[in-house]
């Protein structure tokens, strides 16, 4: 199944630490780039981050958000004793000197003292090991959107297929008239040229002029690339890079077909090939 190089998934789990959040969402880009954006507690999964999402995604651009929403009951707080009684001395020491000094001090200004107040330690390997495992179920999610939204994609680049598949058909109808028409309209001109020519030779400026304008080989390959577009569309691996370079050869190909041709129908089915391929162009930029 295709997938879309456009998503967004979360994923949330309640730990001792706090609740844990991960977010995913990408854009496209020609490649994959992973930006992870991580708590300064936390930096240190920044290089595994970006391995899980590379293992599992191939192209765009994706920012990784975690963040800890730390509840009441998980705001415990350590007093630093030692440092508080070291402080309560210096404060009396220079209120026998600065007797003011005690009057400006508060318990608020000890306790915000750096130091005087710490979380207590912890347990950072348990916390990364679970921050990865939340991850794990981000990325299922964000896949699992990036494949829905390259499903809804598939089914656009179809209808684009039997479109394009129509207008080779209608083209291919009409070779026989075209041709027929464009005999008489040679033989008429031949005929005439004040002077006579041999009719072998008047055959053989008729099959030349009709060979030049020959569109067999162009309806073939367009054909033939949209039986390897469905094939793409059906592989199990990034495809857009592929599809990309298919557009060009549907494009080349709509271009001679054009450019070969003489009668006003077959240069609507031209015109209308440009802008089925045209559409598909802009959905494959959409594709992993």
């Amino acid at each position: 199944m295709i997938r879309s190089m456009t998503g967004f998934a979360e994923a949330e789990r309640n730990t001792p630490w706090g609740t844990l959040t991960w977010e995913l969402r990408s854009v496209n880009h020609r490649f994959l780039e992973v930006a992870p954006r991580l708590p300064e507690d936390l930096r240190a999964l920044d290089g595994p981050v970006r391995e899980r999402v590379a293992a599992r995604v191939a192209r765009g651009k994706v920012d990784v958000t975690l963040r800890i929403k730390r509840g009441q009951g998980d705001m415990k707080l350590v007093l630093n004793e030692p440092m508080v009684l070291a402080l309560t001395q210096v404060v009396r020491r220079l209120g026998e000197h600065l007797p003011s000094t005690l009057q400006r001090l508060s318990l608020t200004d000890i306790l915000a003292w750096p130091g005087v107040l710490a979380e207590p330690d912890t347990d950072q390997a348990a916390l990364q090991a679970q921050a990865l495992e939340v991850l794990d179920q981000a990325i299922d999610a964000f896949i699992a959107a990036r494949e829905r939204e390259g499903g809804r994609l598939a089914a656009l680049l179809e209808e684009r297929l039997v479109g394009i598949e129509y207008q080779v058909s209608v083209v291919r109808d009409l070779l026989p008239d075209i041709r027929k028409a464009l005999r008489q309209k040679l033989e008429a001109r031949l005929a005439d040229l004040k002077q006579p020519l041999d009719p072998g030779r008047l055959e053989q400026e008729v099959v030349l002029s009709l060979s030049k304008l020959d569109v067999d080989e162009e309806l073939d390959r367009l054909a033939g690339h949209v039986t390897e577009a469905r094939r793409t569309l059906g592989l199990a691996e990034a495809v857009g890079r592929r599809l990309d370079f298919l557009m060009q050869e549907f494009n080349r190909e709509a271009n001679t077909l054009g450019s070969k041709s003489v009668d006003g129908r077959s240069t609507q089915a031209a015109v209308e090939l440009k802008v089925l391929i045209e559409q598909m162009r802009e959905q494959v930029q959409n594709i992993e």
